[in-house]
Order: structure tokens, then sequence, then C-alpha cells
């Protein structure tokens, strides 16, 4: 099996020591992990909740792939449904069993975690990263930000500065 050849070549790789090693052990480790991962997947119950339910299940896992590969786009739970084929009352319900939240609750709360981290790794302006994650006006990134994070972008970027020179 995969699991078993993985294994035994990174066990290999550790005892040969040979040039490159590191960079074959992150990636041997890597392809461990996703493969430890897709056995987790499989082996889950067909109703099964959560992250891994989700993308187990053939419509919220095409919804997520989509909201996750182009967050900035205008998308709503009508627009995801035409997208993978399905009623948007289906879609919605399915994702909502699967993930405790609506299609549009989760694409506000992947958003925001994104201008997170565009906000404590870039430089970028505000206006740029709101753009950047869907919202049409810096003041609407502003608010919803504050409720995600408790403070305005601006003074969560200083903070999360401040914390990464201590």
């Amino acid at each position: 099996s995969l699991l078993a050849a993985t294994t035994d070549s990174l066990i290999d790789e550790i005892d040969a020591g040979h040039a490159g090693r590191a960079c074959v052990l992150a990636r041997l480790a890597e392809l461990l992990f996703i493969e430890v991962l897709r056995r987790h997947m499989a082996a889950l119950p067909p109703e099964a909740v959560g992250w891994f339910g989700a993308l187990n299940d053939r419509l919220v896992g095409r919804a997520l792939q989509l909201l996750h590969a182009d967050p900035g786009h205008s998308w709503t739970v009508d627009l995801l449904a035409r997208e993978i084929g399905t009623s948007r009352s289906v879609l919605a319900a399915r994702f909502k069993r699967r993930l405790g939240q609506s299609p549009m609750q989760y694409l506000a709360c992947w958003r925001l975690q994104i201008a997170a981290q565009l906000l404590r790794d870039g430089d970028a302006s505000l206006t740029a990263i709101a753009a950047q994650v869907g919202y049409e006006s810096e003041a609407a990134f502003n608010r919803a930000f504050k409720r995600y994070a408790g403070e305005p972008p601006a003074t969560w970027r200083a903070n999360a500065a401040l914390s990464v020179k201590t």
C-alpha cells in the first residue's frame, strides 16, 4: 500500500543520509499525512458531520472547493447551487447538516480568516484586503472584521505585529 511504501521510504531516507535528505523527508512526510487523511475520510460513515464529512459529501464538498478557490467572488447560495447542479434548498440543508452553518456564514468566516492572514503577513492596504476577500467597501470589512476578531483590522494588524516581535 501507499502508506507502507511511504513509511518504508521515510525510514530508508533517514538511515541513508543522502544529499537533499531534508527535502525528501519533508515531501515524504507530506505524502504520508495526505494518505492518512484520505484513509480517515474513506472510513467515515456516509452521514458524518464536520469538515471531513462535508468534504466527503459530493455537493457540499464541491461547494467548499468553489468557495475556497475564489473566496472574493460574489457568491450566493443560488449561484453555488447552480454551479454544482443542485437546488438552493438541498445545498443549504446539506451544508447546514454537515457543517452546522449556512454556506454564506461559512464563506464570511473563511473570508475573515484569509483577511487576518493577509493583515498579519503582508502590508497591503485595508481597502485592498477588503476587496480581495470580497467586501465592496472598507467600512463593511471593518465592521465584519471587528465582529470576528473583537477589534478593527488596523488595530488587529498592529497588535499582531507586536506579538511577532516579542
